[in-house]
């Protein structure tokens, strides 16, 4: 348990240092904040909210989450959805990009759960390009374990619901293929894109989902894993999404777990 006090020591500090009141003690899952202390783990959600008129990529579909029946009306409680199936956290699947590649029911399960290394490209001004020099430190650590998830630590979760949101960084199509030549097949990312938004061309999803990659979009709390990543602790990261079939992507809910001992 010292090393769990130890992650939630620098997870609190972080918090104090840039103001977000998301971050939470492990007990306090049931409300919607991100961490939970399991058998001497933390589990810590990944995932943004699911809510009406929730940011979604210019073009798509808005999300209205409303009550379909109620325990005062029909005796039960039932919500109606709206979404598109790149709403909120979710993956993309091949075939977003090109009806040629592979869906979501193509994909094996294991492109979706797996050990995880988090880049950290903190800092980056508005709209930034992401270069394969940034990447490189943690693909190579990646390229020493089998099916490792790459996470894109970016900071730009913090901008979630303002108009700063679509300003994010994003991958140039160099660091696209250097993932790809890493033998790395699912990638995540805290902003709304792995290319510009708007974007008239999407060379990174093309590179990527050309080599039958999994993109995962809207993630947070990466600040929480690269802290544990740097006091040496295990990641591991579960990114399943529904299962809607030949489909071009799906919401997920997204849950990192971070293991109690240290090497």
């Amino acid at each position: 348990m010292v090393a769990v006090t130890v992650i939630m020591a620098t997870r609190r500090a972080l918090s104090e240092k840039i103001g977000d009141d998301t971050f939470s003690t492990p007990l306090e899952n049931l409300d919607g904040t991100r961490s939970i202390a399991l058998g001497g783990d933390m589990l810590i959600d990944l995932t943004v909210p699911m809510a009406t008129g929730m940011p979604v990529y210019p073009g798509d579909p808005e999300v209205a989450v409303e009550p379909a029946l109620t325990v005062a009306a029909e005796g039960v409680n039932v919500l109606r959805l709206h979404l598109g199936s790149q709403s909120g956290t979710h993956v993309d699947a091949p075939y977003h990009i090109d009806d040629a590649l592979p869906t979501l029911a193509d994909l094996p399960l294991d492109r979706f759960v797996g050990p995880a290394v988090v880049a950290d490209v903190r800092g980056l001004p508005p709209r930034a390009p992401i270069t394969p020099e940034a990447l490189a430190p943690a693909l190579a650590s990646a390229g020493s374990r089998p099916g490792t998830i790459l996470l894109i630590a970016t900071g730009w979760a913090a901008h979630w619901g303002d108009e700063h949101y679509l300003a994010h960084p994003w991958l140039t199509a160099e660091a696209a293929e250097l993932i790809v030549r890493s033998g790395t097949m699912t990638v995540g990312i805290d902003a709304l894109s792995v290319d510009p938004t708007p974007a008239g061309e999407i060379p990174a999803h093309r590179v990527l989902c050309g080599a039958h990659a999994v993109i995962a979009e809207n993630l947070r709390g990466l600040d929480d894993l690269l802290a544990a990543q740097t006091a040496g602790h295990e990641i591991e990261v579960f990114l399943l999404p529904l299962r809607l079939g030949s489909a071009d992507g799906a919401p997920i809910r997204a849950v990192a777990r971070v293991t109690a001992e240290a090497p």
